[in-house]
């Protein structure tokens, strides 16, 4: 099957396509995109429940550490106001991990927007092969109403005007014919008129999802951005309770972060299987949804020399008529004017409308000639493929950098906190608050001296 002009699965797509898939009962699955089996569903739920085994992994493991750490942390000396020994190191290690957490973060909101990118790739591609599509009812539906008009009117007026040679009368409705003719060969050219399936539609239904979409991971990246803001600030500022509210926040988070690695991973693994080859699935897709035959959508899909035009019959034939209407008005032109002055206006009229309607039919082979929705067919598959494969994979990146980071912070930031001074909580009030209960000992202890 021929590819779409600049479309060549890429090394992301080979790479994911030849990962091992297994269904729940763990027997292997063919990596051909089939998302109506159930089979291909249970490879991509696994695959997404790999996470959820990341994720609980992560949590046992955060929970192990932080009992030990509890459970088997020597006892200091009464008094002692020395720190423990890895102190800074464990501090250092929390804020290196929040750092990379904020790298992390940095690679999302990059990978969000080329997924952005590719998908608007995709909508504007449905968009203007709507606009195409709508361009050719257009064009049939007005040359038939002008035709059928002219008929109606110039040809009826014309035979009565020439009705007193029946030859000229003759000629006259072997036009008549040839239009009808030709009206009845442009009405099947209108393939996609009363199609239920709508490419503007579905332009829209996409653009809708992506908006929430890429709502969602700004929101999820600003919460993160916060909370490794936040987190650093209480490191900086030695606040326990600002540290414990954002430990909470990154279990939070954590969760959120491997929750969206599942959705990610079986996203790209789906989207890999089916830009590896396509076009099986659209055709058939595409034939389900608009009961078109598989001439006309393989025509347009693929569009290579294999594939010959199913309109190339009723185009030569309108063609011809078209010519053979216009040589007609002709000869009528040079035998019956003389004679019948008054038949004049009705054949310029006709000839007008044959050489509009001629204009209509070039611009109409045009239009439906497969290049150009072919175009927009790879312009969506480069879109989806390429640029929305890409960004997916640096929003996968991102999850896993985020999940690594938080986890390593949830294990040193109760260690942390436990290093800070008991009187954290007033070191960052002002020293002239009234309320600093600092100041009020000391003005307590001066107004002792001064009695």
């Amino acid at each position: 099957m021929g590819a779409p002009p600049g479309y060549r699965p890429s090394a992301w797509v080979h790479l994911l396509h030849q990962l091992p898939r297994a269904d729940f009962q763990l027997r292997p699955v063919p990596s051909g995109f089939a998302p109506q089996e159930q089979e291909y569903q249970q490879a991509l739920l696994l695959v997404a429940a790999l996470a959820g085994l990341g994720l609980g992994l992560s949590l046992i493991f955060i929970a192990v550490y932080l009992i030990r750490f509890c459970c088997c942390r020597p006892p200091e000396p009464p008094g002692s106001k020395t720190p423990s020994p890895g102190g800074g190191c464990v501090t250092w290690s929390c804020i290196v991990a929040l750092l990379a957490g904020c790298i992390g973060i940095g690679i999302g909101f990059y990978g969000n927007s080329e997924t952005s990118d590719g998908v608007s790739q995709l909508s504007s591609a449905l968009l203007h092969a709507n606009h195409t599509l709508s361009a050719i009812d257009h064009l049939v539906l007005e040359m038939v109403e002008r035709l059928g008009e002219a008929v109606r009117t110039e040809l009826t007026t014309l035979e009565e005007v020439l009705e007193p040679r029946t030859e000229l009368v003759a000629a006259a409705r072997g036009a008549r014919r040839q239009a009808e003719a030709v009206a009845q060969q442009l009405q099947g050219l209108a393939f996609w008129q009363g199609v239920p399936l709508s490419p503007l539609q579905v332009a829209e239904d996409v653009s809708f999802v992506e908006e929430y979409r890429w709502l969602a991971y700004v929101l999820l990246l600003l919460l993160e951005l916060l909370v490794c803001l936040f987190t650093l600030l209480g490191l900086a500022k030695q606040s326990k309770w600002l540290v414990i509210v954002m430990t909470v926040m990154s279990l939070l988070v954590l969760i959120l972060s491997w929750g969206s690695i599942g959705l990610e991973a079986a996203t790209a693994v789906g989207l890999s299987d089916f830009c590896s080859n396509p076009d099986p699935y659209v055709l058939n897709l595409t034939q389900e949804e608009t009961g078109l035959s598989s001439d006309i959508l393989s025509y347009y899909f693929l569009c290579n020399q294999a594939v010959s035009n199913p309109f190339q019959q009723r185009l030569t034939l309108s063609q011809r008529a078209l010519a053979n209407i216009h040589s007609q008005l002709l000869g009528l032109e040079r035998e019956a004017v003389p004679q019948f002055p008054s038949a004049q206006k009705p054949l310029l009229s006709l000839e007008e409308t044959v050489n509009v309607t001629e204009g209509n039919f070039h611009q109409l082979v045009a239009l439906l000639h497969c290049r150009g929705l072919h175009k927009d067919y790879g312009a969506a598959l480069r879109g989806l493929c390429e640029d929305a494969l890409e960004g997916l994979l640096f929003l996968l990146l991102f999850s896993l950098l985020s999940a690594g980071a938080l986890a390593t912070a949830l294990c040193s930031l109760p260690r942390a906190w436990a290093l800070f001074p008991p009187s954290d909580d007033y070191d960052d009030t002002d020293d002239d608050d009234p309320f600093n209960p600092q100041q009020e000992s000391k003005r307590f202890v001066q107004w002792q001296s001064s009695i």
